[in-house]
């Protein structure tokens, strides 16, 4: 039964300070506020020189991956 009260104390002081919080008078202004749309992002650089993108994904298959791998290796 205490456990109950305790419980029932709890929720109201839980819901006392959520409804508290939510009433703030500073929300409820009416101001007229200029909205105005963002700038254009200017385009991206070409830091390529103009070659084609080499990051373009391949096709996943035994030769690429041993391409890649020999890539990845070091040479000697």
């Amino acid at each position: 039964m205490k456990k109950m009260i305790l419980l029932g104390l709890l929720a109201g002081a839980s819901l006392t300070l959520s409804l508290a919080s939510c009433s703030n008078p500073d929300n409820m202004r009416d101001e007229d506020v200029a909205v105005k749309p963002l700038p254009q992002l200017p385009p991206p650089s070409d830091t390529t020189g103009g070659k084609a993108d080499a990051n373009l994904p391949r096709e996943i298959n035994a030769v690429n991956a041993t391409e890649d791998i020999k890539k990845m290796q070091p040479q000697m």
